[in-house]
């Protein structure tokens, strides 16, 4: 077996780590009292979440993507240092490290650009510079609040140019393209507005987020492929939740004000992070793991109890965000933990119980 296929797995597994303990930094940071495993680990939750666990899976999708062997610097650089970032989170070995790879995802996409030059590869490519001004930032020990518009627009970036990828079955017009292009430009103006002061580019941010949204809801394929049955309806579900989601922060951008910690913050945040990131993943999982595990996810209606869950305690974690309510805020995030443990228990299922069916009696 090919060894850049072999290496799949343990820099899967590195984002896998990162994950589960930012799931339990995060856990710490609500107030829960659960054991201390580092000092400073209940501050290492936005960075574990964003900058380590889906910077590998991002990384390693466009790694093999691409098929060449040194992309694979991305989720390598980055999972290493996710490692060090987790048990020693005061050195800046770890967070140089996961910015390396974040310069390798820039060369990725810049290389593809050269191969494939539309409009989806250079916005996706932006979505990696994006990243890439995070992590320097995180380096050189900005606050979090201002380096965090930097890493959503990685990912909103980064997932609406997937998007506009996938539209081609619909042949979006030269119109079409013109208002995600100005969507984007818009998003873009208010990240960078919000970086000079986090006052003057929340209007702008969360009107880009919003033409997004609109512009994923009117252009988008899965309009459709709701229609159907099975695994394409549920991918159908989970974008277009998502997408709600992603309307929901964008909304409260407008009505944020100064975009730093409180009440409009962690809701915001956590409705493109959870709501809309995470919808996106659990859609995407069933397709992207194949293509890049080479193991097949077969769809089981299961998959719908870890969906569901998530978006009713999200409900739960900003609404109590927005009325103050601390108990709500810690249960709802709670749960938001137990649907994303239920997403890996749901797909890892559906794989083995795959692999003991097709096993000869």
């Amino acid at each position: 077996m090919d060894f850049w296929y072999r290496i799949r797995f343990p820099l899967l597994f590195s984002g896998m780590v990162a994950l589960l303990a930012g799931l339990w930094a995060g856990l710490l940071r609500l107030g829960w009292d659960f054991p201390l495993l580092t000092p400073d680990l209940p501050e290492s939750h936005g960075p574990l979440m964003v900058a380590c666990f889906l910077s590998v899976v991002i990384g390693l999708e466009r790694a093999v993507a691409l098929g060449h062997r040194w992309a694979y610097a991305t989720p390598f650089f980055t999972g290493i240092g996710g490692f060090i970032y987790i048990f020693a989170s005061s050195s800046p070995v770890g967070p140089i490290l996961i910015t390396i790879g974040a310069v390798s995802l820039v060369i990725i996409n810049t290389v593809i650009i050269a191969l494939q030059p539309a409009l989806f590869t250079v916005i996706m490519g932006i979505g990696s510079i994006a990243l890439l001004v995070g992590d320097i930032m995180w380096v050189l020990d900005f606050p979090i609040y201002q380096i965090v518009i930097w890493w959503a627009g990685f990912l909103i970036l980064t997932i609406t140019a997937e998007r506009l990828e996938l539209s081609r079955f619909l042949k979006p017009s030269k119109l079409a393209q013109t208002l995600f292009l100005i969507a984007c430009a818009m998003f873009m103006a208010g990240m960078l507005a919000m970086s000079v002061s986090p006052d003057i580019g929340t209007i702008p941010a969360g009107i880009g987020i919003l033409a997004l949204t609109l512009w994923l809801g009117k252009y988008d394929i899965a309009r459709r492929t709701i229609r159907q049955t099975g695994l394409t309806r549920f991918v159908a579900v989970c974008l277009l939740s998502g997408y709600v989601w992603l309307g929901v922060g964008g909304t409260l951008f407008l009505f944020s004000g100064v975009f730093e910690p409180g009440q409009y913050y962690d809701a915001t945040l956590h409705a493109i992070f959870v709501g809309f990131v995470l919808s996106m993943i659990f859609g995407h999982a069933p397709i992207i793991f194949p293509a890049v595990l080479k193991v097949e996810v077969p769809y089981t209606p299961r998959f719908y109890s870890h969906l569901a869950l998530l978006h009713v305690s999200l409900i739960l974690r900003i609404a109590s965000d927005l009325g103050g309510l601390d108990a709500g805020q810690m249960w709802g995030g709670l749960i938001n933990e137990i649907a994303i443990l239920m997403f890996i228990a749901n797909t890892a299922g559906a794989v083995v119980g795959n692999k003991l069916k097709s096993k000869p009696a």
